[in-house]
């Protein structure tokens, strides 16, 4: 992975609206971690291989990045995205680390379920 470029995601967003696609969304704000320090609050969400499709995407902000995809009947929004996988073409694949380097948020969508 490497770091966000906001105009290569955009590119991606915009070839992939108004289809049908596979999500895959994580966030953790230390549910992997709060057995190994009792601090953290174990909070997490995560939803995968449902089905979405939006007419509208954008991505936002100066890193980290948030990004908005507005499908017909509410959004899907997305905040704390560093870093997405450069090598794939028709998938969006994007993550959001912390200083540390470990995994805050996950963002993926594809034509194929994950």
């Amino acid at each position: 992975m490497q770091l966000i470029i906001p105009t290569e995601v955009q590119r991606r967003i915009e070839y992939l609206k108004n289809q049908d696609l596979y999500i895959h969304l994580e966030q953790t704000t230390g549910a992997y971690a709060a057995h190994l320090d009792s601090s953290k609050h174990p909070a997490a969400t995560f939803i995968t291989n449902a089905i979405v499709r939006y007419a509208h995407g954008s991505i936002s902000g100066n890193g980290p990045y948030r990004i908005g995809l507005k499908m017909p009947h509410g959004w899907i929004y997305s905040k704390g995205l560093t870093h997405y996988e450069e090598s794939e073409t028709d998938t969006l694949i994007l993550a959001g680390h912390d200083s540390q380097g470990k995994l805050t948020v996950a963002l993926q969508l594809s034509r194929q379920p994950f």
